[in-house]
């Protein structure tokens, strides 16, 4: 079992395993919304300068644990500020987003520990509420962890 100290703050010289743990959810996820046959490879170099900004903002915080040749596991969490109301009293919402452990470290606690980790931030922050999407295999543990379905249908749009 992972413990919460094997957890740490990802760093510039991560951003290229970040990006290859994202590409592993993303082929996980499957299918043509999450991972497009048109995409091409440009996304990566996009997103690997969204993570090397984000390593320094205070609305984004990156969690990493390492494994013998690499990240083992990882997952991002960011605050937006939303208008306040009687539901979100400051409007500080935040976001899970993309918590993935390679297959070959999977079931050892890993995405427990940045789960964890993530929730103090997000308590930190002051965080009224926090969304998360959730994969079939990841939505045990985030149930467990306090999630419950949210009350408003998830719609999006695409230009």
């Amino acid at each position: 079992m992972t413990h919460h100290t094997d957890v740490r703050q990802a760093v510039e010289g991560d951003v290229a395993e970040l990006v290859r743990l994202r590409a592993l959810l993303f082929e996980d996820l499957g299918g043509d919304f999450f991972n497009p046959s048109s995409a091409g490879d440009d996304w990566r170099d996009a997103l690997g300068r969204v993570l090397k900004d984000k390593l320094t903002t205070d609305d984004a915080q990156i969690l990493v644990i390492d494994g013998a040749n690499g990240l083992a596991a990882c997952g991002i969490g960011t605050i937006e500020q939303w208008f306040p109301g009687p539901h979100s009293r400051n409007g500080r919402i935040g976001h899970v987003i993309g918590v993935v452990t390679d297959p070959a470290y999977r079931r050892r606690g890993h995405s427990r520990a940045i789960m964890q980790g993530l929730l103090d931030w997000f308590r930190e922050r002051e965080a009224v509420r926090v969304d998360l999407y959730a994969s079939r295999e990841g939505e045990p543990l985030y149930r467990e962890l306090g999630f419950f379905d949210h009350p408003d249908p998830s719609l999006c749009w695409r230009p």
